[in-house]
């Protein structure tokens, strides 16, 4: 791949997480030299999305930023985290509302509040006109159902780190998703099930992304010394997501790029 051609976009990185605070400088210029040219900075909570705009801010046209309140820091939300929320939406490095969703496999918030907040911020993207950024674990029905009534009005979404089922795939394209694939295609074992059925993405619903500092690729040779994820491997999920689709790296790295610019404005 031709990175001056191509240059990919990470759509989900956690670049604020504390594991880059000796080198993030260092690990952006690292991916930008290989070809990953734009990063979108996840926002995960109240103090998360801050962090994550201000990084944003000081990296203006490479990196950008979404805001939200991810499932296991719903308990936290309530009117003033939201007007926090409303303010960042308003700028124009911050190009999604969340991470925001369900995650009932471990329940670090109850359910209750998970759902609250899950629909509060699909309120807010409908009022900002910004798409959300979606996260789901163990919880698929009832997040279908929600957004199903939602994304009417809603100019689109991504299922970030997408892992599910062919069904589980369909329902998600049905409602007009994007489709977040990370480097948990790159593992032979949990992720072969995601092997067989990601030729079934269509290319302008696809996306590519490392949710770093997790989910190393294990296809990596010769594996990194360390198990940090970094937007650098961003290359290896392409090269896995294009063998598996039967597709060249440069036609599947234009399609990621070219939906991200377009749903997220940039």
């Amino acid at each position: 791949m031709d990175p001056v051609l191509n240059p990919l976009i990470d759509i989900g990185a956690n670049l604020t997480h504390d594991s880059f605070d000796d080198d993030r400088d260092e690990v952006i210029q690292r991916a930008i030299t290989t070809g990953v040219g734009r990063f979108i900075v996840t926002g995960s909570s109240e103090q998360g999305s801050k962090d994550a705009f201000a990084l944003a801010n000081q990296h203006p046209g490479v990196l950008y930023a979404t805001a939200g309140v991810h499932p296991h820091h719903a308990s936290e939300y309530s009117m003033r985290v939201e007007a926090v929320l409303t303010d960042l939406l308003a700028n124009d490095a911050v190009v999604a509302v969340g991470e925001c969703g369900l995650d009932y496999y471990r329940n670090f918030s109850p359910v209750e509040a998970q759902r609250h907040a899950f629909r509060a911020q699909l309120e807010l993207a409908g009022a900002s006109g910004l798409p959300v950024f979606l996260h789901q674990r163990d919880a698929h029905e009832e997040f279908l159902e929600i957004l199903e009534l939602a994304m009417s009005n809603i100019s689109g979404g991504v299922a970030h780190c997408f892992t599910g089922t062919a069904a589980m795939l369909r329902e998600y394209l049905a409602l007009d998703l994007h489709i977040g694939i990370t480097g948990w295609i790159c593992d032979e074992r949990r992720g072969a099930q995601l092997q067989e059925i990601v030729g079934e993405i269509p290319l302008d619903r696809l996306m590519l992304e490392t949710d770093a500092p997790y989910l190393l690729p294990r296809s990596l040779n010769p594996r990194p010394k360390t198990r940090r994820n970094e937007p650098v491997y961003l290359t290896e999920v392409l090269r896995v997501v294009a063998e598996c689709m039967g597709l060249s790296e440069a036609v599947v790295a234009t399609a990621s790029t070219t939906n991200a610019v377009r749903l997220f404005g940039l």
